[in-house]
Parts: structure tokens; C-alpha cells; sequence
């Protein structure tokens, strides 16, 4: 008891023992994880949306971004706009690092992965290395397909189904109705670093989603290309997929 009493009067006097945790430095650590988790849903967000999702302030949301950019953790750009730009700089949106996604989930051996494709590649031409992508997938395809077993024919009701065999699967992915039809997001890849390289990897998963979705779809974004989000667009009025190498790549961040 008297020890114990001598450490209380030494804490009054001297502050926290050193290294313990002070409760407003937890508080702000459990603020950054809810925005990395957050970003890693959404891609790119800005800091007013990021703000009111969690309840902050600007100047409060702010100082968290201001400090995950000088840990990079985020990263900050010029938010993309489409048709007329209104006046006035365009708003920034902030994205996580490669590295921060990376502790969001697993990139295991990407380096022995991408060496052992470029010997694919050189050994035996682009013909094997869609070869390979396509064997990479066939077993995710095989997965997700009995996961949408009683989804139905229509293409944005599989696609949701979708979503969650994906998430499932550590994609961190959700569909949505837009306008011209439906969107299938993929907030996180697992093999980013190494589809940068090998477009072929993105282009046999594009092929598994038209399959299992049965309409052709249009992959509109990549993480592996530097995108926040891999987003596949579903159109309204689909037709039945004839093959399954219909797959459409459009850019447009570019």
C-alpha cells in the first residue's frame, strides 16, 4: 500500500508513467483506424464526407488527415471531375497509401509472384500468362458461383449476391444502382501490386464477374492501375454474356 502510494504522489507530480497510453492519444488512434476503414471502403473520399461520417468537425477531420499525411498513411488529390468544372479549384480527395491498404489486408510474396510471372512471360509468351491468370481465378469463380445459387437471373440481384461472396472472400466489396444500371466496387485487391504489372490478373477477374453476373460489364477503375476503388459497371438493359472473354477495360482517370 505504501509503494503504491508513493507511485500515485510520483504520477501527480510527474505525469503518466512513460509509454502508457494517454486516453486522448487512444481516442485518436481508434478516430484514424474508423478512417482508414472508411477509405478503404469508399477509395477516394474528401474530408467533408469523410467528416460527416464520422461526426467531425472540419477542423477535427482535419487534423487526422494532416497527421496520416505526415505518417502516409493517405495520400491527397485534385478530386476528378466530369463534364463542366464548375468555378473555383476542385475539392481534394484523400486515398490510402499502398502501404496503408496493405495493412488492411494480405499481399503476400508479391515480389517472388511477379518474378515468377515475368518467367511465365519470357518462357512462354502473353498466351501462358492469361493461361495462368485464368487457372488463378477458376477456383474464386467456382466459390462465388455457389454463393449465388438462388439469386436469380437479374443481372443487379446477382451482383449483390456478388458483393457479398467477394467480401466474403477479403474484396471489401458493395453494389449499388446508379442511373444507367448497376456498380459492382471492390474496395480492396489482394493482388494490386502484382496486377500492376500483369493487367492480365484484372482482366480474368473482369471475366469471372461477367460470367457469374450473365451480361457483359465494363471495368471502369483499378487499384492495381491507382485507383481508390476496382469498379465494375453493370449496364441497365444487359445481354447474355456469349463467351468468357467478354470484358470491356475503360479508363477514366486518364
Amino acid at each position: 500500500m505504501k509503494n503504491m502510494a508513493a507511485l500515485s504522489e510520483q504520477q501527480l507530480a510527474t505525469g503518466p508513467v512513460a509509454g502508457a497510453a494517454t486516453p486522448g492519444a487512444t481516442g485518436d488512434l481508434r478516430t484514424r483506424d474508423r478512417v482508414r476503414q472508411l477509405l478503404l471502403e469508399r477509395g477516394a473520399v474528401t474530408a467533408a464526407q469523410l467528416g460527416a461520417a464520422l461526426g467531425l468537425s472540419p477542423a477535427g477531420i482535419r487534423r487526422h488527415l494532416d497527421a496520416m499525411l505526415a505518417d502516409g498513411d493517405v495520400v491527397a488529390r485534385e478530386q476528378s471531375v466530369r463534364g463542366n468544372r464548375r468555378r473555383g479549384r476542385p475539392a481534394k480527395v484523400f486515398l490510402l497509401t499502398d502501404d496503408a491498404r496493405g495493412r488492411c489486408g494480405t499481399h503476400h510474396y508479391d515480389n517472388m509472384a511477379t518474378a515468377a510471372l515475368r518467367w511465365i512471360a519470357r518462357e512462354g509468351g502473353p498466351g501462358a500468362v492469361d493461361a495462368f491468370a485464368a487457372e488463378q481465378v477458376a477456383a474464386l469463380e467456382t466459390r462465388c458461383r455457389a454463393a449465388l445459387e438462388g439469386a436469380g437471373d437479374d443481372p443487379l440481384a446477382r451482383a449483390e449476391a456478388l458483393a457479398g461472396a467477394l467480401t466474403a472472400e477479403g474484396y471489401a466489396a458493395n453494389a449499388t444502382t446508379i442511373a444507367s444500371g448497376g456498380q459492382l466496387c471492390q474496395h480492396h485487391c489482394p493482388v494490386a501490386h502484382v496486377a500492376a504489372e500483369f493487367p492480365q490478373l484484372c482482366e480474368a477477374e473482369t471475366a469471372v464477374i461477367s460470367r457469374l453476373i450473365g451480361t457483359h460489364v465494363q471495368r471502369l477503375a483499378t487499384i492495381a492501375h491507382g485507383d481508390g476503388v476496382c469498379t465494375t459497371h453493370i449496364p441497365g438493359q444487359p445481354g447474355r454474356v456469349q463467351s468468357g472473354r467478354t470484358v470491356t477495360t475503360v479508363r477514366t482517370d486518364r
